[in-house]
């Protein structure tokens, strides 16, 4: 169970590294690969949904259970504030935002989420090497 919690952690930080990624990148195809921005331009937005379908549901879970581990609420709401922030930014009118602004918020919560996600795998990794009361050698 703890392997799969310490999965769920890069898993979303995978998908937030993702997300910043195809947001920096995705002007740079426009400009100078035109044909294929063609192509890829039809599913920006679908793109951004499908990311946002994996992105919520895994990081909630991999936070919640970072949190049912440490007990760091920090943490838990570091990770919840970028999860919350990237998924309002799906519900902005896109056009009165622009494209520029759109991009920044976006790449600012990716990284809040990513942020959180690597503190909650930090966190875990040093409360799973802990060692517990019981395992602590008494003094005689």
């Amino acid at each position: 169970m703890k392997k799969l919690q310490l999965l769920g952690d890069k898993f979303a930080i995978f998908l937030s590294s993702l997300c910043i990624v195809h947001c920096l990148l995705f002007p740079i195809i426009l400009v100078f690969l035109p044909p294929l921005a063609g192509l890829i331009a039809v599913d920006h937005d679908a793109f951004h949904q499908l990311l946002l379908f994996f992105v919520i549901p895994v990081g909630l879970i991999a936070l919640t259970m970072g949190y049912l581990h440490h007990r760091n609420i920090g943490v838990f709401m570091i990770g919840l504030t970028g999860l919350v922030f990237l998924g309002s930014l799906s519900f902005i009118d896109h056009e009165a935002l622009g494209e520029p602004r759109e991009t920044i918020w976006t790449v600012i919560a990716s990284c809040t989420i990513a942020f959180g996600h690597i503190r909650n795998y930090q966190l875990r990794r040093q409360h799973a090497c802990a060692p517990s009361d019981s395992q602590v050698p008494s003094k005689s």
